[in-house]
């Protein structure tokens, strides 16, 4: 018996142009090439060769879920509340230190659920070997077995009266939270460490009149907007985050 192709018929968009065929989905996976080969009693050879493109198919769907769930992610991910004020005066420089910053409590509240969501999650590895730099590695993975790590190095901490072990764990703890900004493409000048917030430069006319336009168009409120911007109106927004405040506006992560 001939077997035939299924096809799709598309009506055109108009009489005068012919209908649009599309054959129907007929693609093989490497799984069911495995299967079949080992059906038909194939060598070894062929057996590995097809078990490595099945690993390779399987890794390449995990890193496009991987890449999808880190847009949607990214889209819902507010601006992050700068919790933390650091005021001190050097003894030894008599220099002021002032600035704030979100600590990593207020990181992990933020994205935590909605990472999970979409089913992200993190993770760190750190090392302090004697006589070099504090290494922390942040590990982001995805349900479907996809992960990507960001490392960063940094000296001991050791200002203030730290001891040893503080200075090493004041300094993981503050690349914790710069791996982790890093990982998921946040970044790191979105922190204000070493500066005042006059030093802050904020938003455009032009730019706050273009989220005006976004927030009209695609239906969002305005005060749920600068509530998820955590700003008291658009002009005080800062311009580190103008693209983060667009990609939202016109996703569903802001004001829905």
């Amino acid at each position: 018996m001939q077997q035939t192709e299924k096809v799709n018929i598309i009506p055109a968009a108009d009489e005068q142009s012919p209908p649009i065929v599309q054959a129907a989905s007929n693609a093989v996976t490497p799984m069911e090439m495995l299967n079949a080969a080992v059906a038909r009693g194939a060598d070894i050879a062929v057996l590995e060769k097809l078990m490595d493109l099945q690993e390779r198919w399987e890794a390449g769907r995990a890193r496009k879920a991987f890449d999808a769930a880190i847009a949607a992610a990214k889209a819902e991910i507010p601006v992050i509340r700068k919790n933390r004020e650091v005021d001190f005066t050097s003894d030894r420089t008599k220099t002021r230190t002032n600035y704030r910053h979100e600590d990593f409590g207020e990181i992990a509240r933020t994205i935590d659920p909605i990472l999970g969501r979409h089913g992200l999650s993190y993770r760190f590895r750190a090392t302090s070997n004697l006589n070099e730099p504090v290494m922390v590695t942040c590990i982001v993975s995805h349900r479907d077995g996809h992960s990507d790590e960001t490392t960063l190095t940094a000296g001991r901490d050791e200002s203030g009266n730290k001891n040893s072990i503080q200075g090493i764990g004041s300094t993981i703890t503050y690349l914790q939270r710069y791996t982790l900004k890093a990982a998921l493409g946040l970044a790191a000048s979105n922190d204000d460490d070493g500066r005042t917030s006059s030093d802050v430069e904020t938003i455009t006319p032009a730019q706050a009149d273009h989220l005006r336009d976004l927030i009209k168009t695609n239906g969002k409120s305005l005060d749920k907007f600068m509530r998820w911007a955590r700003v008291d109106q658009i002009e005080d927004i800062a311009a580190e985050y103008y693209e983060a405040c667009v990609n939202a506006l016109q996703h569903q992560g802001a004001a829905r």
